[in-house]
């Protein structure tokens, strides 16, 4: 599975940005999806996570009714929806998938997108 992220950029706070995630490969196999971000000097932290057929989510309390998950499975893809920015949001935006095929579980994970919030 290749994971590949865009939408990221610099907004004011207050403002909006949709981060799209678009999968390829054994999409097949994916079980779980979810959004990561890390700060600069921080550990990476879950933002965000969605069931493979999009009826569970999860948020990270930090961005509860800010920010919004969801999945296209027609177009294998994955959204952020976050209003409200704030500067803290700044952050390295990681895509993540959980596979399982085979008798195994894979977790796969893209390269990022920067999201700067400016005061």
């Amino acid at each position: 599975v290749q994971l590949v992220e865009s939408g990221g950029g610099l907004v004011q706070a207050g403002g909006s940005l949709r981060l799209s995630c678009a999968a390829s490969g054994s999409t097949f196999s994916i079980k779980a999806m979810g959004w990561y971000r890390q700060a600069p000097g921080k550990q990476r932290e879950l933002v965000a996570g969605v069931t493979s057929g999009g009826g569970r989510t999860n948020y990270a309390e930090s961005v509860k009714g800010r920010f919004t998950i969801s999945r296209d499975n027609a177009k294998n893809t994955m959204y952020l929806q976050m209003n409200s920015l704030k500067p803290e949001d700044t952050a390295v935006y990681y895509c993540n998938a959980v596979g399982s095929y085979s008798g195994g579980v894979y977790v796969y994970w893209g390269q990022g997108t920067q999201v700067t919030v400016s005061s």
